[in-house]
């Protein structure tokens, strides 16, 4: 797919390193299903520019955030004011002969378009895909969320229409002159993992940690 490098697309074109570009929308959707965490830019009506962390969750072709009904930047979202969410998954540092050199291992989404509330009709679904995708196999040991939670809640989606995506994985790039410095050089890769559960204290009963949670992947 290509639709991300059309002349409609032009915001969304990568000038600096283009060959990491990825223009495969699978290569989005696999970025997007990978992290839990993005950054969602906007700004406020005097211009002052906002990023803010969100969890988010890809509902197939679109992405699904939520907030406080009492924020006054998810308001403005949901009045469909432009946005820019941003999420990067950090692989491991490349280590070269110099630091001009040096650089990460990452892969990085970008999405530009405007948000909108979630019908109230598919809001329970839509909760259900968010939470799956940061806690799989949670959802059916929860209660259902109350009306008070609800109307507390603000769930918004975006479309994912108009995007890049970058991936570096290469190796050190010395220029011929650095190659005989006598400093190590290579690739530094980076790994997440959870660690062991800890009960909350105020559990009525021992009861045992679910089997789906030793499945999880950061």
């Amino acid at each position: 797919m290509t639709a991300a490098l059309g002349d409609e697309y032009e915001r969304t074109r990568i000038r600096r390193l283009p060959e990491k570009q990825v223009t495969d929308r699978a290569a989005l959707d696999a970025v997007l299903d990978a992290a839990r965490v993005a950054h969602l830019a906007t700004s406020d009506s005097a211009g002052q520019p906002y990023v803010i962390p969100v969890a988010y969750a890809r509902d197939r072709d679109h992405v699904l955030v939520h907030g406080s009904t009492g924020s006054r930047l998810f308001r403005a979202l949901a009045a469909g004011v432009p946005t820019c969410l941003t999420v990067t998954i950090l692989d491991g540092l490349v280590l070269a002969r110099s630091a001009f050199e040096s650089s990460m291992h990452y892969r990085s989404a970008m999405v530009l378009g405007s948000c909108e509330s979630v019908p109230d009709d598919d809001v329970p679904r839509s909760l259900k895909v968010l939470t799956e995708h940061l806690m799989p196999g949670r959802w059916a040991d929860l209660r259902p969320p109350t009306p008070k939670e609800l109307a507390a809640t603000t769930l918004l989606r975006m479309p994912l229409t108009e995007w890049s995506v970058k991936v570096s994985d290469g190796w050190p790039d010395d220029p011929p002159d650095d190659l005989d410095a006598p400093v190590w050089a290579g690739v530094l890769p980076l790994r997440s993992q959870f660690g062991a559960p800890r009960p909350a204290p105020d559990l009525r009963a021992p009861y045992d940690v679910p089997h789906y949670v030793y499945e999880w992947t950061p």
